[in-house]
């Protein structure tokens, strides 16, 4: 059937008066993500679960966080090029599965617009995409509103 399962990650602190792209989307709040590029955590764990069923090693191989053509780089065109990069090695998408790990502000209300923007940029349909929130119940840095994370797997078929 040529099936692959991939698994992604990612995880980055959060500053005050950053802005705070998540799920490819502005979110209003008083805190944003930092990293070298605009720090979208759940399109960097979906990167790495569909680079990681390719067998295509992982988001900072492709897109160094030490290289300046990324700083600042808007993460809708990394998930586009690791979507290429996938499609160039014979690879479809069937299912993506993510979870968002953040104590506030809640984002139940923002999923539609992350599903429509994930998808479109994908060019999967909304039923293949599942964006899920949770807090951690403010444990660890996340409950105490220092970091999110992300977690996403992948299915693809060849």
């Amino acid at each position: 059937m040529g099936l692959r399962i991939g698994f992604g990650f990612d995880t980055h602190r959060l500053e005050e008066w950053k802005e705070f792209w998540l799920g490819g989307i502005l979110i209003p709040h008083t805190k944003g993500a930092v990293g070298h590029s605009d720090a979208d955590v759940l399109i960097h764990a979906i990167c790495d679960s569909l680079l990681g069923a390719a067998a295509l090693h992982d988001i900072g191989y492709h897109f160094p966080d030490t290289s300046p053509e990324y700083k600042d780089i808007d993460s809708k065109i990394l998930l586009k090029k690791c979507r290429e990069l996938i499609r160039t090695n014979g690879y479809s998408i069937v299912n993506l599965d993510s979870t968002i790990v953040l104590q506030a502000p809640k984002i139940s209300t923002y999923i539609p617009e992350m599903t429509e923007v994930l998808t479109g940029l994908l060019k999967i349909e909304p039923g293949q995409l599942s964006i899920k929130a949770k807090t951690s119940e403010k444990l660890g840095f996340i409950g105490s509103e220092e970091g999110v994370s992300a977690y996403a797997i992948a299915l693809l078929q060849k």
